[in-house]
């Protein structure tokens, strides 16, 4: 590399600068503040730990996004983290063993091979939270609410929620009998709401014509609360998994909406992000203007077999850096004190630390620096007037 080229950063690899820092970090503080008002501990996962634990039950997806290193003390491959939600699985399941709810959330660095989307970074400052122990609609319901709390902290008060089930496709996949290429023909074509590719596949699989049905009638089955009846008519023939399903959604809408009526809602049955872990409700929060969604979260019922306990579980996450862009550019601060240099002045000495323990920015002058109070970020200096130290106005 060319020395002139030293600096350069990876491309997707980001740093923060004042004063974005302090305010990502207050941004921080806010978030972690509010989920341990809804009951929410924290936790910190370790950055790197053994490959099998950290990609279990989240499919090849996570894989793909995940950096691998050999650890050269036991030759087993470790991988970086790329999303934390496995890792408080296994936290839940294996290191704590609650009976019960519990409500855990998170905030840390993840890492990506690749940006998720155009633009994006590939070291993402993850916070989320996760509820396990309890299967029900209502705790569904509590962490989606608990995101809607979280986006207002940026000024986010009408956002986009887009909601699926994924029982909705399991159902249609398991009635069809489909096997492992015919599922991911069709994960690719609602993937890309091709309806008249659909159409002929079905054909070519001669399916029963109540099945053929329900799958030709799935990319179509989105947007608002209204597309519900005619799900429930569409997809009759699957039965009560489906139907069950819908109800679930509705209810979703019933609560979450009520209590976030500012918030709007838009049902798509055919998505399908998260296929290989997501077993229930599905949701992303989404803003004008912007085609990648914010935040992201959904049951995940199975991810903590692996570590020995299959407990219920759903939660979100979100990238605190996107959430950070979406308030105004914050301005250096100017709020300072400049203070004069002294190596034995105790009655100085006093009053610097006593103002530093109020709260208060202080920034000693420095021998042969440049000690300009606007570069120094300082509105204020401490003076000797009449034998005392005092405060005054630059």
């Amino acid at each position: 590399m060319n020395t002139r080229d030293r600096w350069l950063l990876p491309e997707g690899v980001d740093e923060v600068l004042p004063p974005q820092a302090a305010a990502l970090e207050q941004l921080c503080r806010q978030v972690v503040d509010l989920h341990a008002c809804w009951g929410y501990e924290l936790v910190f996962p370790p950055l790197i730990e053994f490959l099998d634990s950290l990609l279990t039950g989240t499919g090849s997806d996570l894989d793909l996004q995940t950096f691998k290193l050999t650890d050269q003390l036991t030759g087993r491959l470790m991988g970086l983290r790329a999303d934390m939600t496995p890792q408080v699985a296994r936290i839940d399941a294996h290191k704590l063993g609650r009976e019960g709810i519990s409500r855990l959330s998170y905030l840390g660095t993840v890492l990506h091979t690749r940006p998720s989307a155009f633009g994006d970074s590939r070291c993402p400052l993850q916070v989320g939270a996760e509820l396990y122990g309890h299967s029900g609609i209502e705790s569904d319901a509590e962490v989606m609410c608990l995101l809607l709390e979280t986006l207002l902290l940026v000024g986010i008060n009408k956002p986009y929620i887009d909601i699926g089930h994924m029982r909705i496709v399991q159902a249609l996949i398991a009635a069809a009998d489909l096997n492992d290429m015919q599922r991911q023909q069709l994960f690719d074509i609602l993937d890309r709401k091709a309806t008249a590719e659909l159409n002929a596949l079905l054909n070519d699989w001669q399916l029963t014509p109540a099945l053929q049905k329900a799958l030709s009638a799935l990319p179509t089955l989105n947007g608002s609360a209204d597309i519900l009846a005619g799900a429930r008519s569409a997809l009759a023939a699957v039965g009560e998994p489906v139907k069950t399903a819908l109800d679930d959604l509705q209810r979703i809408l019933d609560i979450v909406g009520s209590r976030y009526p500012q918030a709007t809602f838009y049902i798509d049955l055919a998505e399908l992000r998260g296929y290989h872990y997501h077993t229930g409700i599905v949701f992303a929060a989404y803003i004008d203007g912007q085609g990648s969604g914010l935040a992201f979260g959904g049951r995940y019922d199975d991810i903590g077999r692996a570590f020995g306990r299959a407990r219920p579980a759903t939660g979100f996450s979100v990238d605190l850096k996107r959430l950070l862009a979406q308030l105004p550019a914050p301005t250096e601060s100017v709020n300072g004190i400049l203070a004069p240099w002294s190596e034995n002045d105790k009655t100085l000495q006093a009053l610097v630390s006593s103002l530093r323990q109020q709260g208060e920015r202080v920034v000693q002058v420095l021998p042969d620096g440049n000690n300009d109070p606007a570069l120094l970020g300082c509105n204020r200096r401490i003076v000797e007037q009449s034998g005392q130290w005092q405060v005054k106005s630059v």
